[in-house]
C-alpha cells in the first residue's frame, strides 16, 4: 500500500501543478488583485499593466495610465483547504479494513507578482514581468495515508510542492486608430521537490493578442502556445532502481474578451477561455478534459479617488471520475512509458490532485493614494467541490474535497 499511494503523490506532478494554486484547473484565473477582483478578467479592457502582461500583450497601450509608464509590485496570499476520504473493504468479508479522513497539511501560499510597461513612442509600448502561476502544495505527513491494512497504524511522510514562476517580456503596437497588436515570449522556471532535493527545468513559450477598440466597446482576443518542462531523475516511478523524468505541458490557452462601458463609471466585462487540457503532455496520460472557463467582472468608479470591483468565474472540475477501475496489485496504467500501478494512478487524480473547483466569487477595490500611487486589494473565494469514485466491486472509494480562499495587494506607480 505504502509504495502505490507513494507512487501516486509522485506523479501527481505528472498533471501539471497542484492543489496549492489550482483555480481554473492547475491555472491561476488571474494574477494580481485587479483581475482577480474582476474575476480574472482583462483580455478585453485591462485595468493595470500586469493585467495585461497575463491576459493579452495587445493591451498594454489600453491601461488607464494612457500614455505614460506604469510599475506593479503585488502579492497574493493563497489558502486552499484540501480534505480527502479513503475507505477499503476487506476482500475476503465485504467489511471495512481501512476508512480515514483527514485534511492535507502545510500553510497558505506567497504568490508574487511585478510588472513594468514603458512607452516608446505614440506607436510602440513594452513591457516585463514576472508572476508566479502555479504550484503543488498537497501534505499528507504523518497522517496516515500510506496505511497498511496489515499494520494498522503504520504512518509515513506524503509530500510534493511544485513550483511554477513565469517571466514575459513583450511589445505591443498601435498599428491603427481602433486596432493593437501584440507579441509576447514566456520563460518559466519550475522546481519540483518530492523530498528528494529540487529539480529545476525551464520552460518556454509564446503569447500573441489584438485588441480593437470601438469607443464605447472593446474586443480583445489572445493565444498562448503550449510551454513543456521535464523535470528529470525526480523520482524511480516503477521502482527499476532507475530515476525517472516526468514531463509538465501548461497547455495551449485561447482567450476572447468583450468591455462595455455604458457610461464614464461603469466597466464590465465578460471573458471565455479554451484551456487545451486534453492534449498536453501529463494532463492528457491522466485523462483531463479540455476546459472552458467563463468570467464576468464589473468596475465602478465609486469618486475620482475610489473603484470597487466584483465578479463571477466558472470552469468546469476538469478531472475525470474512473469508477470501476481496477484496484488490485498487479493493475497497471502506463504513464510517460512507465507502469504505474492503476490504484497509485487514480490516487494521484483524486487524492493527490483533486484540482477542481468550479465556482469563484471575487471583490476588489483600489484608492488612489497620490497622484502617481494607487494601492489595490482583492480577495476570492472558490467554494466547495467535491470529486469522488470507487473502484470495481466496490473495493476502494476515494473521495476529495477542495475549497480556496486568496488574499491579494499590490502598489502601483505611474511615472
Amino acid at each position: 500500500m505504502r509504495k502505490l499511494l507513494v507512487i501516486a503523490l509522485v506523479c501527481s506532478v505528472v498533471g501539471g501543478a497542484g492543489v496549492a494554486l489550482a483555480t481554473n484547473g492547475d491555472n491561476l484565473m488571474g494574477v494580481g488583485p485587479v483581475s482577480r477582483g474582476m474575476g480574472g478578467v482583462g483580455i478585453a479592457a485591462p485595468q493595470d499593466s500586469i493585467t495585461a502582461i497575463f491576459n493579452n500583450p495587445a493591451a498594454l497601450g489600453a491601461c488607464p495610465c494612457g500614455a505614460r509608464s506604469e510599475s506593479i509590485f503585488g502579492a497574493t496570499i493563497f489558502d486552499p483547504t484540501v480534505t480527502a476520504r479513503i475507505r477499503l473493504l476487506d476482500p475476503m468479508t465485504g467489511a471495512t479494513a481501512v476508512d480515514i479522513e483527514g485534511e492535507s497539511g502545510g500553510q497558505a501560499y506567497i504568490i508574487p507578482a511585478v510588472g513594468v510597461t514603458m512607452a516608446i513612442n505614440d506607436m510602440w509600448r513594452m513591457g516585463v514581468g514576472a508572476y508566479g502561476v502555479s504550484g503543488l502544495g498537497t501534505d499528507y505527513r504523518d497522517k496516515g495515508w500510506d496505511l497498511d491494512p496489515s499494520r494498522p497504524g503504520a504512518e509515513g511522510d506524503l509530500y510534493t510542492r511544485l513550483e511554477i514562476m513565469k517571466f514575459a517580456g513583450m511589445v505591443a503596437c498601435q498599428v491603427a486608430d481602433s486596432l493593437a497588436l501584440g507579441a509576447a515570449l514566456n520563460g518559466a522556471y519550475n522546481n519540483l521537490d518530492l523530498e528528494q532535493g529540487g529539480s529545476h527545468d525551464y520552460s518556454f513559450g509564446v503569447q500573441v493578442g489584438a485588441l480593437l477598440n470601438l469607443g464605447a466597446v472593446s474586443i480583445g482576443a489572445s493565444y498562448t502556445t503550449p510551454q513543456k518542462a521535464d523535470h528529470r531523475n525526480v523520482f524511480d516511478l516503477d521502482f527499476d532502481g532507475t530515476q525517472d523524468d516526468l514531463e509538465l505541458e501548461a497547455p495551449a490557452t485561447y482567450g476572447v474578451g468583450v468591455a462595455v462601458t455604458p457610461t464614464e463609471k461603469l466597466l464590465v466585462e465578460v471573458d471565455a477561455k479554451y484551456l487545451d487540457w486534453a492534449n498536453a503532455a501529463g494532463y492528457e496520460d491522466f485523462d483531463w478534459d479540455s476546459q472552458w472557463v467563463f468570467a464576468i467582472g464589473a468596475q465602478v468608479q465609486a469618486t475620482d479617488k475610489l473603484a470597487v470591483r466584483c465578479g463571477y468565474n466558472y470552469g468546469e472540475n476538469p478531472v475525470k471520475e474512473h469508477n470501476g477501475f481496477d484496484p488490485s496489485p498487479t493493475a497497471t496504467t502506463m504513464v510517460q512509458g512507465k507502469a504505474v500501478p492503476t490504484f497509485g494512478y487514480e490516487m494521484l487524480r483524486i487524492i493527490g490532485f483533486p484540482a477542481i473547483v468550479e465556482s469563484h466569487a471575487t471583490v476588489g477595490v483600489s484608492y488612489q493614494v497620490a497622484e502617481d500611487m494607487s494601492l489595490h486589494l482583492g480577495y476570492m473565494h472558490a467554494f466547495e467541490n467535491t470529486v469522488s469514485e470507487t473502484s470495481a466491486f466496490g473495493a476502494v472509494t476515494l473521495e476529495s474535497d477542495l475549497e480556496e480562499d486568496s488574499y491579494s495587494f499590490s502598489m502601483a506607480w505611474a511615472f
